[in-house]
């Protein structure tokens, strides 16, 4: 037990005395994670989201099943209706998109305490979409993209995406790919 405590401490010693080396390591991390995301999000518009996106006629699936015509605009205020004041998780996803299925959970959770608006990107016609949403379990309030307008019209290129929505319209904090719940929360914590 004694050589076993002995190694451990020796190996923390180590580890304190390299700890500069640690702290560049972490700092390059960090430099290429901005960098890609920066580099993914480079056509994303930040600001007030345009007219163009707005005015977009789209299938619309409520959280119970049921679709419905609607503007991304018109979706948007009746969310901002019911929950006034909060900014509003944009999350664009696709059916066959891998990373997406692998953070439904982490959207799902999300969705549970902040209002999200999902938009599903290339993902079929909206009876495949509702299907998708049913057979996953997932009560999200989606708009069926099919021709990716409204995330072509936002500068996403990519999915999984995910931005925050101000109560005033503003486009904040996008993100591309893989991210976590920690992550997403806060984004939509420092859009405020």
């Amino acid at each position: 037990m004694n050589a076993l405590t002995n190694s451990l401490r020796q190996r923390v010693w180590a580890w304190m005395l390299n700890w500069k080396s640690h702290l560049i390591t972490v700092a390059m991390l960090v430099t290429v994670v901005w960098a890609a995301q920066a580099w993914q999000t480079r056509h994303v518009a930040g600001g007030p989201l345009t007219d163009a996106v707005l005015n977009t006629a789209l299938t619309v699936i409520r959280p119970d099943g049921s679709p419905h015509q609607s503007t991304v605009g018109a979706e948007l205020a009746a969310l901002q209706a019911r929950h006034p004041g909060r900014n509003v998780g944009l999350y664009v996803w696709a059916e066959w998109c891998t990373i997406c299925k692998t953070i439904q959970g982490t959207v799902d959770g999300i969705a549970q305490d902040h209002p999200v608006l999902t938009v599903a990107m290339q993902s079929g016609p909206p009876e495949a979409v509702g299907r998708y949403l049913r057979g996953r379990g997932l009560a999200w309030h989606t708009l069926v993209d099919p021709h990716a307008q409204v995330s072509g019209g936002l500068g996403f290129g990519a999915v999984p995406a995910f931005a925050v929505i101000t109560p005033q319209g503003q486009l904040r904090w996008p993100t591309v790919g893989l991210s976590s719940g920690w992550g997403l929360r806060l984004r939509l914590w420092l859009a405020r």
